[in-house]
């Protein structure tokens, strides 16, 4: 059986491209904009947690009170019922809002946590970069 197939016998499965899947995964929950995450977050209604990578958090600054988790251990810092999580992490109704460079990959890591039962999990539309370009703050 290869990848793109089903069990014997069956039609092969078209890939996906990722500009589907992320259409996909899109379609499962409801994105946020950054002045509605920021005053979520400003309300203690939703936990920020920021996926980008060191070098991008180095060159563009943090969003204050967000908790920066590797995208690898994301899973892992958030599930609540995992020995690894992070003390907020108490509860699948968590609201929670990935938020990477741009946009993209917070959507698939959103998917991911809705995968654990985390099904109030969001992303930020556009990213760290439309949270600085509507003027919220960064330190």
């Amino acid at each position: 059986m290869s990848p793109t197939s089903g069990p014997a016998g069956s039609t092969p499965q078209r890939p996906v491209g990722i500009d589907e899947l992320l259409e996909r995964v899109r379609a499962g929950y409801e994105r946020i904009e950054a002045r509605e995450a920021y005053e979520a977050a400003r309300a203690g209604d939703a936990l920020l947690v920021d996926i980008r990578y060191a070098a991008l958090r180095e060159r563009d600054g943090l969003i204050p009170g967000a908790h920066v988790v590797e995208r690898n251990e994301l899973e892992w810092r958030l599930d609540p019922q995992g020995s690894h999580r992070l003390p907020e992490a108490t509860s699948h109704a968590l609201r929670i809002v990935v938020i990477c460079n741009e946009g993209y990959a917070s959507s698939l890591a959103a998917r991911s946590l809705h995968q654990l039962g985390l099904h109030r999990a969001t992303d930020l539309v556009g990213g760290f970069q439309a949270w600085r370009g509507a003027g919220l703050p960064v330190e």
